[in-house]
């Protein structure tokens, strides 16, 4: 059975009831909708960091999780069976991507010297296990904010050490995404913001971040790096205002500081809710301005106030980002759907891993299905065209084609009635539209 107890899991489609498995009841990898193969579509990624590093702790209490390879004691060592432990989780889930930060896969030396010869030594094994599998790196990244030393920020850091050592650590990360043929760079900024005002030059702290990311640009093309480049908005936690806010704060600042051509976004669900929008708001925001690169799948607790980064079950915000991707073409030019998501704290056995996993995957796998059915029928498409159809001719299309001024609105305006313009209103039917979604899940998923 391999280094995990658990067989390959299959797609076993609804034969085996409602009482879910160790099984797929809709994701199909194979299964062709809307044109393309649900995998091609979904291009589902692990993330290394949750999964085989996460003991799910929580600020309460300390970590449940039970590994097989926690027999593994010397930090090397654990290190480099976790890698043959990952890629049998990974063939056996049947997914074709995964993710990390530099951190998560091997152990930090004294010096970063020494940290980078263990690095070297576990992304061996790596390469070593990518060739054997076929699976394949959609994004990594580097860990600038869990070490002490970043206390204050990296980039953003008011001490110039920091910043020095975190361009060195970004240095070496790229060239890992090169030699394993990364498709995508991730800058999440964990610690890229400020606690309080009064001690904080934000405009400066904002160009040290800028120019960290122009380096990083710079030598991808040095050494020959051509994956996309993507920052992963997030509103606050650990600080209380991070600088990549959500998706709009990020597109602000990318084109503050001249990276607009460079960088697209990697977006994440529970991140959205913490800046205050639906997932479908930042995918929407990103889709309609060319900068959706990839997503990372989770969701949060609508009750606790911070980030869970609990595996996604809402087949409702499932349906709503997958609309989003058709309506794109894809996710983005190289991006997946990563898992950045841990089970529960209760949900501590080896085997929830898989558990987990799998009703993530089966919960966009069904957001597909229903998201292609309404874009077969053209459902939302119309629903649009109707609502600003006044656009399309009259004095929309004047004001849409720009040959309108204030003076000729006020000509067409003056003498109307308010009658007339109560008549140029009518009645989105919002409750109505909430109800053909709903069927448009229930019925799809019958049809599954």
């Amino acid at each position: 059975m391999g280094l995990w107890d658990i067989d390959k899991i299959e797609y076993v489609g609804r034969k085996g009831g409602a009482k879910e498995g160790l099984g797929f009841r809709y994701y199909d990898a194979d299964k062709v909708v809307a044109g393309k193969k649900m995998k091609d579509w979904l291009r589902f990624a692990v993330a290394y960091w949750h999964t085989f590093d996460q003991r799910l702790v929580d600020p309460f209490g300390d970590g449940t999780a039970e590994r097989p390879y926690d027999k593994y004691t010397n930090p090397m060592d654990l290190a480099l069976a976790k890698v043959d432990y990952a890629f049998e989780f990974y063939t056996k889930l049947g997914v074709e991507y995964f993710c990390f930060h530099d951190r998560d896969i091997a152990p930090e030396g004294d010096t970063l010297r020494e940290t980078n010869a263990n690095l070297d030594k576990v992304v061996d094994k790596i390469e070593e296990n990518m060739k054997s599998t076929g699976v394949k790196l959609l994004w990594n990244t580097q860990n600038l904010f869990t070490n002490p030393r970043f206390v204050s920020g990296a980039a953003t850091s008011p001490f110039a050490d920091i910043f020095a050592y975190s361009g060195a650590q970004v240095k070496k990360s790229l060239e890992i995404a090169k030699r394993l043929g990364a498709e995508n760079y991730v800058f999440w900024g964990g610690r890229e913001g400020y606690e309080n005002l009064w001690n904080t030059q934000m405009h400066r702290e904002q160009a040290h971040m800028a120019k960290l990311f122009h380096l990083a640009a710079d030598y991808a093309k040095e050494i020959g790096f051509e994956g996309q480049f993507l920052i992963e908005p997030k509103p606050k936690e650990p600080t209380s205002h991070q600088y990549d806010f959500d998706a709009a704060a990020a597109l602000a600042f990318l084109k503050t500081f001249d990276l607009d051509d460079v960088f697209k976004l990697n977006l994440e669900g529970n991140h959205a809710n913490l800046a205050g929008h639906s997932y479908q708001h930042e995918v929407r925001f990103a889709r309609e301005n060319g900068i959706l690169g990839s997503l990372d799948a989770n969701q949060g607790d609508k009750l606790i106030g911070w980030d869970m980064d609990e595996f996604p079950s809402d087949l409702y915000d499932c349906v709503a980002v997958m609309w989003e991707v058709l309506a794109n073409g894809s996710i983005g030019p190289h991006g997946g759907l990563n898992f950045d998501a841990k089970p529960r704290r209760t949900s501590f056995a080896a085997d929830d891993l898989f558990r987990a996993h799998i009703v993530g995957m089966d919960s966009y796998a069904a957001g597909l299905l229903v998201a292609a059915k309404m874009h077969e029928d053209h459902y939302i498409e119309d629903l649009q065209a109707d609502r600003y159809s006044s656009y399309e001719s009259g004095i929309g299309k004047d004001i849409e084609d720009g040959n309108v001024t204030l003076a000729s609105l006020e000509e067409y305006s003056l003498d109307k009635t308010q009658a007339e313009l109560r008549a140029a209103t009518k009645s989105d039917h919002l409750e109505q539209v909430k109800a053909t979604i709903n069927n448009y899940i229930v019925d799809a998923l019958a049809e599954a």
